[in-house]
This record gives structure tokens, sequence and C-alpha cells, in this order.
């Protein structure tokens, strides 16, 4: 990977201006589709979009115990993103290469009936309906720092419970070493798969310890309230010390393995997108600096941007995750 010095006060773009190639391509796909009138509600304004975002609450989210995680890091008292940027901004490329596409065509995506089905180096392979795995652990509200590689942060207000309580019902088998998550790719419903971007379906992977670790969490809700279709309803995965895309959404199956993955964006972009993507202002996207961030509601492009935070603030927790690693080639 291309590390670059930054001693002149570098500072990347807003992520709107930029655009892997892919990306590019995928966007005239998109434009294919909208002329057939599949995706033609992509036109609509940007005010609309938010007017949605702000209104178009899924509901209370019934199995919210409604009190905060006592799991070390899953708290921080930074203040919170609101709920329209959080539901109007996002990366869900299913629906759109721009950020406010997910907002606009998600409401295609059918999220009943759903289930996940576990199976590969498991003892107890099965299929989970989202009851069943509603029931699997007390759910509780984390409070997040998420952060893009494109250089934006929000804090979330996730509910969900720990990934561990799933991967201990199933019992891994010695040999496990990665686990596998593969997200919905319907075409009928989701009108960017199938472009050029990416390869379908969506594929993120962490190794077991990462897996195992408390605060990676399968997220049902935020603001405790169901997640809206744009943030990867109705099950999906948070990593918070890693960049936004490892955090799989609208998760379909989880399969445990003894070999790394093969991730989507590793895939399409092997140097610019590791396996591990862990949150590094120290090692620079070939394109951009990782060394600060925007807070997306903070006085939009004129705000102040912020150091970027080794692993998202989530060292004293995870650090020892990648004791003696070298963190620019395993990036």
């Amino acid at each position: 990977m291309l590390i670059k010095s930054h001693k002149d006060g570098f500072s990347h773009p807003a992520s709107n201006e930029i655009t892997p190639q892919r990306v590019y391509e995928g966007r005239r796909d998109l434009m294919k589709l909208m002329a057939t009138g599949v995706a033609g509600a992509a036109m609509a304004s940007m005010a609309v979009r938010d007017a949605r975002a702000q209104v178009a609450r899924p509901g209370k989210l019934a199995a919210l115990a409604g009190a905060k995680s006592n799991v070390p890091g899953a708290v921080t008292m930074e203040k919170l993103t609101a709920y329209k940027d959080i539901t109007s901004y996002n990366n869900f490329y299913e629906f759109g290469a721009d950020k406010g596409d997910p907002a606009e065509n998600a409401h295609t995506l059918k999220t009943t009936p759903w289930s996940v089905e576990v199976e590969g180096l498991v003892k107890k392979p099965a299929r989970y309906t989202l009851e069943d795995l509603l029931k699997l652990s007390t759910q509780e509200e984390r409070i997040y720092r998420h952060r893009c590689v494109e250089g934006w942060s929000m804090v979330i207000p996730w509910v969900g419970y720990s990934l561990s309580e799933l991967i201990k019902k199933v019992e891994p088998l010695g040999g496990a070493k990665y686990v596998e998550f593969v997200t919905l790719d319907d075409p009928k419903t989701m009108p960017f798969v199938g472009s050029r971007v990416l390869d379908w379906p969506y594929v993120e992977g962490l190794r077991m310890d990462e897996a195992l670790h408390p605060l990676a969490l399968l997220s049902f809700g935020l603001y405790g309230e169901v997640l809206p279709n744009q943030d990867g309803a109705p099950v999906r995965l948070v990593v918070p010390w890693k960049y936004g895309f490892k955090s799989g959404k609208s998760l379909v199956k989880i399969r445990f393995t003894d070999k790394q993955p093969a991730t989507a964006w590793n895939k399409a972009a092997p140097a610019e997108y590791g396996f591990y993507s862990n949150v590094n202002p120290d090692v620079d996207h070939p394109r951009w600096s990782q060394a600060t961030e925007r807070r997306i509601g903070e006085d939009g492009l004129f705000a102040k941007r912020r150091k970027t935070l080794m692993f998202n603030g989530y060292e004293p927790q995870v650090g020892q995750l990648y004791a003696g690693m070298d963190l620019k080639k395993y990036f």
C-alpha cells in the first residue's frame, strides 16, 4: 500500500467529492435502470429525502431493554448525530452510489419475513428467524462512533447485543478461524444489485477473535427504534473500530470458515481496501489522508475537521487484538 506524508497539512475533500472509478461506472448502470423506471424515484430532490428521513420512522423496537450497555467502551458521551442525518446520509450500494440514494430507494426492501442462516464450521448450524435472533440476548443501547473510509463520521445510538452471543450459541469448531457475513442481493428490491461497482452479494469478514470481541454488535435498531431500511434493516453488523464498510447490512448468512473470506471491497480494489480495515490515522488511503475526519451535522463543509483516533477511539478495548502486527502491511 502506498503510504503518503501530509506534512503540508493536506486535507482530503468531502466524501461526496470522492468517487472510485467503479462507482462512476456503476452510476451509469443506475441511470440505465432509472431509464426503465425501476429506480425512477432516485430523481427526487434532497429536500424530499430529508423530509422522508424525518418522518418515516419505522417504529419502536419491541425487544429494547432500555438500559445502557455495561460493556466497556460501548457508550460515549459525545453528542449524538441527528436521526435525520443518520438516515439520510448513507453508503448502501445496493440502493445507489450517492449518499442520499439509500434513503430514497430502500423503501423497496422487504424485511418480513426474514431469516439468517448460520453454517460452516459449527456444531449447531441453524436458520434463525428475526424473532429467534431477537430472543437470543437482552438488547442494549450502544452509543458508538461510526467512521467512514471517505473521511466522515457520526455518533450513533445502536440497539443490539454482542455478536459473541450468537457465536457461543452455534459452538464453532476448533478449525473455525474466520467469520464471513453475506448480505441480501435481491435485484427485485435492490435496484443497484447487478451493477459493476462490486461483485454481489456484498460479503464481509472478521477474524474469530474480532468477531468474539464484546464491542462487535448485531444491531436491530437505532435511537430505540427498528432499523430503517437504508441503515441495514432488519439486522446488521456493527464493528465500531473499523471503517464503516466492514459493518455488513441486511445480513442473510453467517458462515464460519478456516480461510480468510474474500470481501467485497477488498476484491474490488485490494490496494485501497484491506481485509482488516481498522481505523488508523497513520495509514492513508492511496488517494486521500485518513488523519482527520468530518463529523456529519457539524456546520457542514466549513466545520473544523477532527483528528482521527486510532481504532476510532477504541484502542484501549481492541488494541491487544493486533499486538505485534504490522498495521501498514495488514491494513
